[in-house]
C-alpha cells in the first residue's frame, strides 16, 4: 500500500508538476518540515507509534499531527516514490548535542535520492535545523540550503552531516548507506520511544520551520530562531504549551488521552 498522494500534497501545500525533477525535489522538502511538526506526542504519552502507510497518512496528514524522523522520512519516501523518484533507506548515529567520543546507536532515519546520475541527502525528520532542501552526497562543499548552510564531509564508507550556525560548524549525524528495511526502523523506533531513559519518553520536542525562521519546544521552552537572533520564553502553564503547539507548531491535539498531564509535568516549578 501507499499514501494518498493528492493528500499528501495538499496537506504540504504543494501545487506544482508532479515529475521526478531536482526542482520538485526542492519544494517537496521545503514544504513538508513548514507544514508537518516534529513532535514526540505519541511516546510521550506512551502510545504506539506506527507506521505502516495507512497508520502515517492518517495521523500525520488526516489527523493534522506531527511525528518523529521515522514517521516523517517514510511519510517522505512514499511520496517520493509515487512520483517516480528512486529512494533509499538508511540510519545515522546522532552527532548533535552529544559529547565528544560518545558513539549514539543508529536511530536516525534519513534518505538517499539517485536523480539524473547525483545521489542527494534527504531528511526532514530532525527537529530543529532539520534540511529544508536536498544535498549532493558525493560533495564536500558548503551547500546552501532555504535556511542554513550544510556540509556533507566524507571518510571511507562514512559520511558527516554538519551545518553552520553563525560562524560555527556543527555536526548534524554520521551515517554509511548500509540500506534498511522496514523492521530495521522498527526496532529503532521502538527503542526511541520505549526506552525510560529516552528523551522522546521523558520530555516534550516540537520543531517547525517557516521561511523566516525555526520554531523549537524543548519541554515548556520555546525559542523562536532568526537570522538575525533568537528568542526564547518559557511556557508556565498548560494552556500556554496548548497553544504553542496549536498555533506555531500547527499540531492537532483532539483525541490525545492524557494530554493535559504530561503538559503539566512539562511545566512543574515554572509557575
Amino acid at each position: 500500500m501507499t499514501i494518498d498522494l493528492d493528500a499528501y500534497l495538499a496537506r504540504i501545500g504543494y501545487a506544482g508538476g508532479r515529475s521526478a525533477t531536482l526542482d520538485t525535489l526542492k519544494a517537496l522538502h521545503l514544504l513538508q518540515p513548514q507544514a508537518i511538526a516534529f513532535e514526540n506526542l505519541d511516546p510521550l504519552l506512551d502510545r504506539p507509534v506506527r507506521f505502516d502507510a495507512r497508520s502515517l497518512e492518517q495521523k500525520l496528514i488526516h489527523d493534522g499531527r506531527g511525528g518523529y524522523c521515522y514517521e516523517q522520512n517514510l511519510l517522505f519516501a512514499h511520496a517520493l516514490r509515487a512520483m517516480g523518484f528512486a529512494v533509499s533507506e538508511h540510519a545515522a548515529r546522532v552527532l548533535w548535542n552529544v559529547p565528544a567520543g560518545v558513539r549514539t546507536p543508529r536511530v536516525h532515519m534519513l534518505l538517499v535520492v539517485d536523480l539524473d546520475g547525483e545521489r542527494y541527502l534527504v531528511d526532514a525528520g530532525f527537529g530543529g535545523n532539520v534540511l529544508t532542501g536536498p544535498l549532493l552526497l558525493n560533495s564536500a562543499a558548503e551547500q546552501e540550503t532555504p535556511h542554513e548552510p550544510f556540509q556533507v564531509l566524507r571518510d571511507g564508507d562514512h559520511y558527516t552531516l554538519q551545518f553552520r550556525l553563525q560562524d560555527r560548524w556543527m555536526k548534524f549525524y554520521r551515517f554509511d548507506l548500509s540500506e534498511q528495511l522496514q523492521s530495521d526502523h522498527e526496532q529503532g523506533s521502538w527503542f526511541v520511544s520505549t526506552h525510560p531513559q529516552s528523551i522522546f519518553v521523558n520530555g516534550l520536542m516540537g520543531a517547525r520551520a517557516e521561511p523566516d525562521r525555526r520554531y523549537a519546544l524543548a519541554n515548556n521552552a520555546l525559542s523562536v530562531h532568526r537570522k538575525d537572533g533568537s528568542e526564547k520564553r518559557v511556557l508556565r502553564s498548560v494552556a500556554e504549551l496548548r497553544d504553542a503547539l496549536t498555533d506555531m507548531f500547527k499540531v492537532r491535539l483532539a483525541g490525545l488521552d492524557g494530554r493535559d498531564t504530561a503538559l503539566a509535568r512539562m511545566t512543574a516549578g515554572s509557575a
